[in-house]
């Protein structure tokens, strides 16, 4: 059409200059090409505004914050990295896996806090310790999650185990340790929000509070989920941390088993220069947990760690606690009575006798001169954590290959 055009024009006065045909055929082409341009470009203006509004109406919606949540709560949008296979791998037991269920931050502030634990009722209380009281709470969206909250008659001096217990959860992501999901720091309260855990503490399945007791097996694959856990804590966090605290009541149980490490109020973070070889702090712990090397210097190391898991190795195999003061004086040490009838070649006596199945000789000298290693009194004679996960597989792979009697 526009080339008809063209051709219909009047011819150019005398006056005009003569073109050569061949330049009027390319000055032809070239208008016409401006107008199929020019019927493209309006094309465009149209219809682009058209799809890019069907787009953004299309395009995921993005959540905010709740207007509602206080200020001093917030998420953790955490940079998780996926620590290197060094652990050896188990069907059951790995770092970081994409395979597993994420649970996500939550933000909350106090008066649906208070609406959660229907304002901190006795009912939903589920442990008690030196920083507060934790309490079982749903959320409005049906999420369960356990709310620990700070006793005030303590709440200056717990100041310091509070910010350090939000500081290094928020660092960490494994499915052997206890995740955070949020904090609430307003006011008179302190709060730490973490995934509930459902089926209790370590301690009440030793003392057979949760029904069925714990066979050999259980106890050998949550004794791996906390060595991976410290592992981790050790090796693989971004700053290395020491736990400080570990014991039976801090090892929460999933529904089928699995070992979470909990409670982070003791913890500190390792050396910061690579020169040093510990930190020295106040001594902080549990009575017969307690690394004596520690006691001694204030030196804290991650060994530290290596012997509390020690002591609390020998009492998932005996069910005896560190330190009983119902027992006859000889026996009220668990660490030096198992050790006085291990040394006398008498280690199948020491398994808790409410283990109904016959466990193989071999495997508990094995898991109990293992626990004498870890707990040994000067720090060097102890192993890391990352070999002691590494022993305790080992144990666990002879274990599936011994014949086992019920």
């Amino acid at each position: 059409m526009g080339r008809r055009k063209l051709l219909q024009e009047p011819k150019k006065k005398d006056d005009e200059p003569d073109h050569d045909p061949k330049a009027k055929r390319y000055s032809a082409s070239t208008e016409a090409g401006i107008v199929v341009s020019g019927f493209f470009l309006t094309c465009c203006v149209f219809i682009c505004p058209c799809v890019y509004k069907k787009k953004r109406e299309t395009a995921p919606s993005v959540l905010t914050k709740d207007p509602n949540s206080s200020d001093s709560t917030f998420p953790l949008d955490m940079n998780v990295r996926a620590p290197p296979e060094k652990v050896p791998p188990s069907p059951s037991i790995v770092s970081i896996s994409p395979n597993l269920i994420r649970i996500e931050p939550v933000h909350l502030n106090m008066a649906q806090v208070t609406r959660a634990t229907r304002n901190f009722s006795p009912a939903l209380q589920i442990g008690e310790g030196g920083f507060g009281t934790v309490y079982k709470a749903q959320l409005d969206s049906g999420q369960v999650v356990a709310i620990k909250r700070a006793k005030k008659e303590h709440f200056e001096n717990l100041q310091t185990e509070f910010s350090s217990e939000v500081e290094l959860l928020a660092k960490i992501d494994h499915r052997n340790l206890v995740r955070l999901l949020g904090y609430v720091d307003k006011g008179n309260e302190r709060l730490i929000i973490t995934e509930y855990v459902p089926n209790g503490t370590l301690r009440d399945h030793l003392d057979g509070q949760r029904g069925k007791i714990l066979d050999f097996n259980q106890r050998l694959e949550i004794a791996i989920d906390i060595a991976h856990g410290l592992t981790y804590l050790h090796l693989y966090a971004e700053k290395q941390i020491i736990h400080r605290d570990v014991k039976s009541s801090n090892i929460l149980l999933t529904e089928s088993l699995r070992a979470k490490v909990a409670d982070f109020g003791f913890a500190r973070l390792g050396p910061m220069d690579s020169d040093q070889t510990h930190i020295s702090t106040k001594v902080k712990g549990t009575v017969g947990y307690l690394d004596p090397e520690y006691m001694k210097t204030y030196q804290l190391t991650t060994k530290s760690d290596v012997y509390s898991f020690g002591i609390l190795l020998i009492e998932i195999l005996t069910g005896r606690r560190p330190v009983d003061l119902r027992r006859p004086v000889e026996e009220r040490v668990t660490l030096r009575w198992a050790f006085r009838k291990f040394n006398e070649g008498h280690a199948v006596q020491l398994a808790d006798q409410m283990m109904e199945e016959v466990v193989d000789a071999d495997l508990l000298v094995k898991m109990f001169a293992l626990a004498f290693q870890c707990a040994a009194p000067v720090r060097n004679d102890r192993p890391e954590m990352k070999s002691v996960g590494e022993q305790l597989w080992a144990i666990r792979a002879d274990y599936l290959k011994s014949p086992r009697r019920g």
